[in-house]
């Protein structure tokens, strides 16, 4: 569930009890985490150097590069362009229109985060080969990714202030003037962030492209390095994918932060709904294809291939082993994350300095780095200067740590924040130590925080693919690593049942968080 909002650092507030510097027990965690991230780099540098800076531009300088940058681009904004579009207009009819049944609207268009973009690729590509190629790839994406602008405008209307409206419309405004020119310049840098957002997850997008045979920088790379065995190509590749990606996040980085405010506190109410009129049944009927076109379709048809699976072969020792293997390392690679995201929060939340502001934007550099990126600067690593480490488990681990540490982070923070450092300093004047003031006070206040960043991890961790299938140890399979196998060898019965165990291990939680996050907003 890319719950980027769950990920993205919040303002630490200045307080009187915030210490200048962080002992050394989060100073070394903080430090290794920073020299790691900083592996891609190191990695798209070093091997440049050691090919040699003419050849490497050589590399670059080639028609299948610009044809790679051309469908990427392609795919980029064609998804960009209309995850913002149908994002707004949901956003708006299920916050500011009287559409009926809104609460279960809002269940179900959040669905598609339940469903990984490779499984709903697979679903479609199952139906006709006609789905292929960059048609097909861009309606997958489409559908997977619109929840991520969604769901951020859906929380920017509740909180805007009806009365701005309701002043436009006293100043002889029609509602469609009202939406033109006050409310959509209100929603207009949460929707160019998120957008940015979207754009950054296509670039770095390998499942669904591979899958639906799409190539892009991701698939050439993959292709490059593990068929290919050029790790020359891979490298270069890898280093424009990685340039591009940190030009957008900091366009995402710039407007982070930019939107509304407003003096005082306001008034606690809702908007007054926009009636439909003659538009509420088109709209019902809209909402009904999107959402069969986006769940219906892919749950049906692992329905259809789970039961034409089951009358020929169902391995179900080896689904067993393959769950086993998924739970065992998205475990893992949760508890790892979490324990990495205290030390750098504790740091950034109780203390300022160099060392918390390096700290604060090490979310910023993570979220900036592709996962086939991270896989092969630490592959480079551990062949380079630790080969007992190559395909095991430890750096797979590592990997899932620093894809998405980012977002144990803000749970965790926002807990951090909200603890009262008063009662830290009261047990240090009673003589703990800081080891122990934080097992005895700071720890018990913020576990369910540590709970909530751990599910959200361990939901992504049995979703990931690339990191998996480059640093997994020999004869590893998880459930993704099943589907994209089988489905590469036009297995769809195959990879029916590993995807429906994604779908259902990952459905359960957005449908429960869905539900309670509305029921809290109206209650």
């Amino acid at each position: 569930m890319q719950t980027e909002a769950a990920s993205a650092p919040l303002p630490a507030p200045v307080s009187r009890y915030r210490r200048k510097s962080p002992p050394i027990w989060l100073q070394i965690p903080v430090l290794a985490l920073l020299l790691v991230a900083a592996l891609p780099l190191f990695f798209v540098v070093a091997r440049a150097a050691q090919t040699g800076w003419h050849e490497a531009w050589a590399l670059l300088w080639r028609p299948f590069v610009f044809g790679l940058l051309a469908n990427t681009m392609k795919l980029m904004v064609l998804v960009t362009i209309g995850c913002a579009f149908i994002g707004l207009a949901l956003a708006w009819l299920v916050e500011r229109s009287d559409l009926r049944w809104r609460k279960h609207w809002n269940v179900l268009l959040c669905l598609p985060f339940a469903i990984p973009s490779f499984v709903s690729g697979f679903t479609w590509v199952s139906i006709s080969p006609m789905f292929e190629g960059l048609g097909g790839t861009v309606l997958v994406m489409i559908l997977s990714k619109y929840p991520l602008i969604y769901l951020p405008l859906v929380a920017m209307l509740r909180s805007l202030d009806p009365a701005l409206e309701e002043s436009a419309r006293m100043l002889g405004y029609n509602r469609r003037q009202v939406f033109w020119k006050v409310t959509l310049p209100l929603l207009r840098p949460v929707l160019m962030a998120t957008s940015l957002l979207v754009a950054v997850h296509m670039l770095v997008e390998f499942g669904a492209p591979s899958i639906m045979r799409y190539q892009t920088f991701t698939t050439a790379i993959y292709q490059q390095f593990e068929l290919e065995f050029s790790g020359s190509n891979a490298a270069m590749l890898s280093a424009l994918l990685l340039a591009m990606c940190m030009i957008m996040l900091w366009g995402e980085f710039r407007l982070r932060g930019r939107g509304y405010a407003r003096t005082g506190q306001g008034v606690a109410r809702s908007a007054a709904p926009v009636r439909l009129g003659a538009w509420s049944v088109p709209a019902q009927l809209a909402l009904v294809v999107l959402v069969a076109i986006g769940c219906g379709t892919p749950l049906t048809m692992l329905g259809f291939w789970i039961v034409e699976g089951s009358s020929a072969a169902f391995p179900l020792d080896e689904i067993l082993q393959t769950l086993w293997s998924s739970l065992s390392y998205s475990f893992g690679g949760a508890l790892l994350s979490c324990l990495l995201a205290l030390p750098v929060c504790l740091v950034v939340v109780r203390y300022h300095g160099r060392m918390a502001n390096l700290a604060d934007r090490l979310p910023y550099l993570l979220h900036a780095l592709p996962g086939l990126v991270i896989a092969l600067s630490l592959v480079f690593f551990a062949l380079g200067y630790m080969p007992s480490l190559y395909q095991t488990a430890i750096l797979l681990l590592v990997a899932y740590a620093l894809l998405f540490m980012p977002m144990a982070q803000g749970p965790i923070r926002v807990a951090l924040e909200k603890a009262s450092p008063q009662l830290e300093e009261a047990a240090r004047t009673l003589g703990h130590t800081p080891i122990s003031t934080f097992l005895k006070v700071t720890l018990p206040i913020i576990f369910p925080a540590i709970g909530a960043g751990f599910v959200l991890v361990f939901l992504d961790c049995m979703k990931e693919l690339t990191a998996t299938l480059i640093l997994g140890p020999t004869g590893l399979e998880t459930l993704a690593t099943k589907v994209w196998s089988h489905t590469g060898n036009l297995e769809y019965a195959g990879a029916a049942p590993y995807a429906a165990l994604i779908v259902l291990v990952s459905g359960l939680p957005v449908y429960l968080l869905t539900t309670r996050a509305y029921a809290q907003r109206r209650g």
